[in-house]
């Protein structure tokens, strides 16, 4: 009889990489980037602390593809003129103690951030609070060889692998939701229409960084959203990814679509994405990692010693105790004591949350004491200052 597998293994991915253990950081929007793009000495610091803690593979959240549809003004851009050096330091200091890092090369579509973007999805949409443009075919025809050359760009400075961000609604997300693309053409109707752009840009990038390069994406296992991607579909898709020259595959959840609500938001106990995770898992040959809603180590250490999946995804754990991977690694059963809002205002959870990883970049998080308004407020102002600068950067009028 063989032993269950363990937290502390090691995995070899398809492409040949070894990511030494099962615990992942989840992409999150860091809002450490100088409004310009690109990286400072608080972000690789943040990376920096995550990787001594043992962590297998960090993955910085919502880095961009095209400056002209950003998720934030707080996001890092790869792409032309960017700081080389800067992206070097940060890899460099994110990459050690074996570690993995990874940029979530991301487009954010319909949801780009308002005042700094003009926001264009699969479709012209006008719904509620969430109105954008619709691509023309020649803008879908150059993401590939914009995600590839991101991609490269990546490999370049020091990043080990690269992640393609198709979940929680931007733009790729949005290809695959029939609430979001209402396409005639070959990119929209079936599941494997809605998918096509997102195997395209795989194939292109896998051609710019070549074989021993490891590729992820990370994708919804449901929008959340009625009308928008199911599990059923999400299912399909993973078979159509399985035929893929993929690497990892990450399953999540949910949308940023105006007023939804997010997952990670949610007060349940247990994982959310676990048993289609476990599911996905039987489809495919590509590993699988599962994020959302793990609180304690007897969770992560269930899904992984039982096989449902290959690796666990944390988030917000590692922002409320950073070292947790160390303890967990150890068999230390650290559980992070999450705080609980009452009637928090939209986003403000989020923004509680970064701005505590900034204290955290700062090695400042024992004194980090602001409220939820407060946080928010701030958060605001900073995203407001980082908005000027993002446009005269990349003269966005």
């Amino acid at each position: 009889m063989t032993n269950p597998i363990s937290l502390k293994d090691p995995l070899k991915l398809p492409c040949g990489a070894v990511i030494k253990n099962r615990l992942i950081k989840s992409a999150m929007s860091d809002s450490l980037a100088d409004g310009e793009g690109n990286a400072t000495n608080l972000q690789a610091r943040l990376y920096e602390r995550w990787a001594k803690s043992g962590l297998g593979l960090s993955v910085i959240g919502e880095v961009q593809v095209d400056p002209r549809f950003p998720e934030k003004p707080g996001n890092l851009v790869l792409a032309d003129g960017m700081d080389l050096a800067a992206l070097r330091e940060l890899t460099s200091r994110a990459a050690i103690n074996g570690a993995h890092i990874w940029p979530q090369l991301s487009h954010a579509g319909g949801l780009s951030h308002l005042p700094i973007s003009q926001p264009k999805g699969p479709s012209a949409l006008n719904i509620s609070q969430f109105q954008c443009a619709g691509m023309s075919i020649d803008e879908i025809y150059q993401l590939p060889d914009m995600y590839a050359k991101s991609a490269m760009l990546a490999k370049d400075v020091g990043f080990t692998g690269v992640q393609i961000h198709a979940g929680h609604g931007f733009l790729l997300s949005q290809f695959l939701s029939p609430l979001f693309n209402h396409r005639q053409d070959q990119y929209g109707g079936s599941i494997e229409a809605r998918c096509r752009i997102i195997v395209e840009i795989i194939a292109k990038v896998r051609s710019a960084v070549g074989d021993s390069f490891p590729i992820g994406i990370k994708i919804n296992s449901t929008d959340q959203l009625e009308g928008g991607l199911t599990q059923e579909d999400a299912l399909a898709a993973i078979r159509i990814l399985d035929q893929t020259s993929l690497d990892l595959i990450e399953i999540s959840g949910g949308s940023y679509f105006p007023g939804a609500k997010s997952s990670s938001d949610s007060s349940t106990k247990g994982p959310y994405f676990a048993e289609f995770a476990a599911t996905a898992k039987r489809l495919s040959n590509v590993p699988i990692a599962v994020t959302g809603g793990f609180k304690t180590y007897a969770q992560a250490l269930k899904v992984i010693e039982s096989g449902a999946v290959d690796f666990v995804g944390l988030a917000r754990a590692l922002v409320i105790t950073p070292e947790l991977a160390k303890d967990w690694l150890i068999g230390t059963a650290t559980a992070p004591s999450f705080p609980r809002f009452k009637a928090p205002p939209q986003g403000g959870i989020t923004a509680w949350f970064t701005m505590l990883l900034t204290a955290i970049a700062n090695d400042s998080e024992e004194s980090f004491e602001l409220e939820l308004l407060p946080a928010l407020h701030l958060y605001e102002e900073l995203d407001d200052a980082r908005c000027d600068k993002w446009m005269q950067k990349f003269e966005i009028k």
